[in-house]
């Protein structure tokens, strides 16, 4: 991954993502150190050792706190000799360290996580430590970390925001409302430079993401396919102010082109209880994206045939409107007739850019529309 200015100088160049994961069960601890050092041997070579930084973005899990404050932090007890060299060598080579902040996540993983202090509207109970007060999660996170690296003598080592933001669909606390609510409320906490009571001054963050992601893993839960601030066609989900404008808001995409008006739905004279329904469903949402189906999601409004609608349609567009994509055992037919209803968006495909080739996963096929977009906003 690098991150560009807007001035299209390359600032950092990233060595892998989160590479001290536990669930990765210590597969990369060995050799993300040396990948980092044979980076930053190369960027010396090229005389960009000053320019271009190296970093890792890592979850903010390599830390933990002794006593559920900030003051607590130090680095993982299993993985704290690893994050100590790692750190050191951006600290040799003034480096930043790069870390992902989620509140979404401790709200997903527990459920008697304090919604307010997810948030920057200062309605959470304030956390005391030790005559230091903290009224949401962010910068109580940041300042966990800015404790773990003063422990481990590396206090002045800089500090980016790798990734942070808030999904809007596959969960019943994502969606366009309450992210809308974080982020903006992020660009404000932000803006005035005031930082953190750890780390006072401007902070560098990214949020994330751009665009939704439709073929991303999905094994920490739905949402992982909805981070974007822009549907898959590059439509604004909401407002957004970032500072970039005189009127700050999300603009969407230009001149992008879908295919034919059509989509694959459940055949109305289908009856509901045949047996190749769920083994068609089953072979759809394997192969397309069916998370915005689910309890308070999007789409979870729907009737057990629009359902199967869905999941039907999901995989027809992904295929760019194959006649073959349509068929599911006979239980499906094509229709001009859009489906949407409510906050439930039945996807059209987009035109293939690259001389009628085809992508398999056609939501992905968003690099036009993006690159319009970011020259509007940059």
């Amino acid at each position: 991954m690098v991150i560009y200015k807007q001035t299209r100088e390359i600032r950092y160049v990233a060595v892998g993502n989160e590479p001290y994961l536990t669930t990765y069960n210590g597969t990369y601890l060995r050799t993300t150190l040396p990948a980092m050092q044979n980076v930053q041997t190369a960027l010396v070579k090229a005389g960009l050792g000053n320019q271009v930084k190296v970093t890792c973005p890592l979850n903010a899990d390599v830390y933990e706190s002794s006593n559920s404050l900030p003051s607590g932090g130090d680095f993982r007890a299993d993985i704290h000799g690893y994050v100590s060299q790692l750190v050191k060598f951006l600290s040799d080579n003034g480096c930043p360290f790069t870390i992902n902040i989620y509140p979404f996540i401790s709200l997903y993983i527990d459920p008697n996580f304090p919604v307010e202090y997810a948030f920057f509207d200062g309605n959470a109970t304030p956390l005391n430590d030790g005559g230091t007060i903290y009224t949401n999660m962010f910068d109580a996170n940041h300042d966990t970390l800015v404790w773990a690296l003063q422990k481990n003598g590396f206090g002045n080592v800089p500090i980016i925001i790798g990734e942070i933001g808030w999904p809007t669909d596959g969960d019943r606390n994502a969606n366009a409302q309450l992210a809308q609510r974080f982020n903006q409320g992020f660009m404000q906490h932000i803006s005035g430079g005031k930082g953190t009571p750890m780390r006072p001054g401007p902070i560098d963050a990214y949020l994330f993401s751009l665009i939704d992601e439709d073929a991303k893993s999905i094994q920490p839960g739905n949402f992982e396919r909805h981070w974007g601030i822009l549907t898959y066609d590059g439509l604004p989900k909401y407002t957004l102010n970032l500072g970039t404008t005189n009127s700050g808001s999300l603009v969407p995409a230009r001149n992008v082109k879908y295919l034919e008006r059509k989509w694959c739905v459940f055949k109305p004279n289908a009856k509901i209880d045949d047996p190749q329904i769920a083994p068609s469903m089953s072979y759809a949402c394997g192969l397309a994206d069916c998370t915005s189906l689910g309890y308070q999601t999007s789409c979870g409004g729907l009737d057990a045939r629009g359902n199967i609608s869905y999941a039907f349609n999901s995989y027809y567009q992904i295929n760019n409107q194959l006649d073959d994509a349509c068929k599911f055992s006979g239980l499906g037919t094509v229709t001009k007739s859009d489906p949407s209803t409510g906050t439930c968006r039945f996807g059209l495909m987009i035109q293939p850019y690259y001389g009628g080739a085809q992508r398999k996963h056609g939501y992905t096929r968003t690099a036009l529309a993006l690159i319009l977009f970011l020259w509007t906003v940059l």
